[in-house]
């Protein structure tokens, strides 16, 4: 049984649906396996050079220093001909932390004021019912 990634490669898509990046991208993770894959990701394929960006340096230089036996394996997830004739290995930048949101005018209505009751800031009525009915079982 052939893999879909060859089969997809000798297609001749007329409309383009699939690019040889997106074959190419599809077919790392079977070629490197899921180890490797955990720790790479396909960037993009430019020209016949796919683009895989890793963690650290010791990802870069141990995935360099399997460079050949990758290739052979992407040719054969690929079948002919070859999409892929170069690999390059980029280690990937920081990791941006999440921005930070700012709390909106809505957002601050929703905090109970001293002279308002902290049950009309539950959106859901029934909710804001049971609620009241507990605090009031609790206070008396």
């Amino acid at each position: 049984m052939e893999r879909a990634s060859r089969v997809l490669a000798k297609l001749k898509l007329a409309n383009g649906d699939v690019s040889p990046e997106q074959i190419a991208t599809a077919a790392w993770a079977v070629a490197v396996g899921s180890t490797i894959a955990r720790h790479s990701s396909v960037v993009g394929l430019v020209r016949n050079r796919l683009v895989v960006e890793v963690e650290d340096a010791i990802w870069q230089r141990q995935l360099w220093s399997l460079r050949s036996q990758i290739l052979r394996s992407l040719d054969n997830a690929l079948g002919q001909p070859p999409v892929v004739t170069d690999l390059e290995f980029r280690v990937a930048g920081p990791q941006r932390k999440p921005v930070q949101v700012s709390v909106t005018r809505q957002q601050q209505s929703n905090v109970p004021q001293p002279d308002q009751d902290e049950a009309d800031a539950i959106r859901d009525p029934m909710f804001r019912m049971i609620y009241r009915a507990a605090r009031k079982k609790a206070t008396a």
